[in-house]
């Protein structure tokens, strides 16, 4: 009886490296965000190099799959 699911988090803040304004998203659970486009200055954001999604690189909590330990979007 192992259940993942219960300790997957779909809410982020995601914090924009070019004006530090945070927002509150909710994460998809079956495909990586790739591009973020922040409300406050309009700079559209991608990861870092190595991680798979914007939530990985600049959220309070990464994607899903990160969470549960699985391959992520590759």
């Amino acid at each position: 009886m192992n259940n993942k699911n219960t300790d997957i988090t779909l809410a982020s803040t995601i914090k924009c490296p070019n004006c530090e304004h945070s927002s509150n998203e909710t994460m998809p659970t079956d495909s990586c965000q790739y591009f973020w486009e922040c409300p406050s200055c309009g700079e559209v954001i991608k990861p870092e190099p190595g991680d798979c999604c914007v939530f990985c690189s600049y959220g309070s909590h990464p994607c899903p799959p990160v969470q549960q330990e699985k391959n992520c979007c590759n």
